[in-house]
């Protein structure tokens, strides 16, 4: 089948090993000082990997490759923690079932009415008209869908006096790096803020967003901010 993959360039490729590191899918290894694409079925095509080198050695190419094979990663995973004395519980950090205690509201004091702060529609970036009116002189919120349920004042920190694009890289299987580029280069954008979960899978949205900035020949503020799966902002970029 073809779909997008990653391609190393050995040339530019230092050997630091970076991507490795970021590839938690295992696709990465280093041979010889160098870093080698190993399977291409370990490869899931978001591209944590990309913003993680420093020499621009890793980019996305379209060409013939086995399928995605989350099943081998998984055992692929299990093996290699084995070997480490570890056991793998589940796949997908962002897979990984948790619970948490929050402490109950008040049963004499009735929760304030809050009203939505979300200014226009849709909202997904694969529904949204390019040209929107909407756009002109916007403050533009790019969020990963999970955000919004955990952290729970979203509407009031980021989505207030905000234009909202929302999508997920690990669901959607799109690079959106394309229609974010047209988005910003084709209107007058203010400022771009990134909202994403601690999981590996939301560096999809961070990349291509990044890439869309550097794309559009534009120079506009942006900053990026990570939500913890148990509604903490754990850090601002």
């Amino acid at each position: 089948m073809k779909r997008r993959i990653i391609e190393i360039d050995q040339d530019k490729c230092n050997g630091c090993g970076a991507c490795a590191a970021a590839c938690h899918e295992g696709a990465i290894a280093m041979v010889n000082g160098k870093a080698q694409l190993m399977r291409d079925d370990y490869c899931d095509g978001l591209g944590d990997c990309l913003p993680t080198c420093p020499t621009g050695a890793i980019s996305f190419v379209e060409r013939e490759a086995a399928a995605y094979d989350e099943q081998a990663v998984l055992e692929n995973k299990q093996k290699r923690m084995q070997k480490e004395g570890m056991t793998l519980h589940h796949g997908c950090p962002g897979m990984q079932l948790k619970t948490f205690a929050h402490k109950a509201a008040s049963e004499t004091a009735a929760p304030a009415a809050q009203e939505s702060q979300l200014s226009q529609w849709p909202v997904q970036i694969k529904l949204v008209p390019v040209n929107a009116p909407y756009f002109s002189g916007a403050k533009l919120l790019i969020a990963a869908d999970c955000t919004a349920y955990a952290y729970a004042a979203f509407h009031e920190k980021f989505i207030k006096g905000h234009i909202t694009l929302v999508g997920c890289p690990k669901l959607d299987s799109v690079d959106y790096s394309e229609k974010l580029t047209e988005i910003i280069a084709k209107n007058d954008i203010k400022s771009v803020t990134v909202v994403r979960m601690e999981v590996p899978c939301c560096g999809g949205l961070e990349h291509a967003t990044k890439t869309a900035l550097q794309n559009s020949g534009k120079f506009i503020p942006w900053q990026v901010v990570t939500i913890s799966t148990d509604g903490r902002i754990l850090d601002t970029i």
